[in-house]
């Protein structure tokens, strides 16, 4: 039985848009910030920039679809190394440490292990060229 089960639509409906809200809401209701306010404002940051980035994407829930489901996968990537990082970084201790923590697990786990991969489209471009 293959883990690989976070299709695209299951990501647009079901991740981007409930992560960026908890993103920008969990940090006050959890009390962040007895590290300084960068552990606040950290993942308000990165929320409202979720949301931008789902509404952009060229996947289901996507408003205006201009970016590639997977530069949206790499961008999300990209956070999980940064959520890795920034309590190092800007030495987070305790919850603010482990909140970016359990974040870039799931990030780094919804992103690369439990995402199913692509389908390739018929008669696009990528399919032409493998077939050329």
């Amino acid at each position: 039985m293959s883990f690989r089960f976070i299709s695209k639509s299951i990501h647009a409906y079901l991740i981007d848009y409930p992560v960026a809200i908890v993103l920008i809401a969990a940090p006050f209701g959890l009390k962040l910030g007895q590290s300084g306010p960068v552990a606040i404002w950290l993942s308000v940051v990165v929320g409202v920039a979720a949301l931008l980035l789902a509404a952009l994407t060229d996947h289901p829930t996507g408003l205006v679809r201009i970016i590639p489901y997977w530069l949206h996968l790499w961008v999300d990537r990209a956070v999980g190394v940064v959520f890795v990082i920034a309590p190092f970084t800007f030495k987070f201790v305790g919850l603010d440490a482990q909140y970016y923590w359990v974040l870039a697990a799931a990030v780094l786990l919804t992103t690369s292990v439990f995402n199913a991969t692509e389908e390739p489209i018929a008669g696009s471009m990528l399919n032409k060229r493998a077939t050329n």
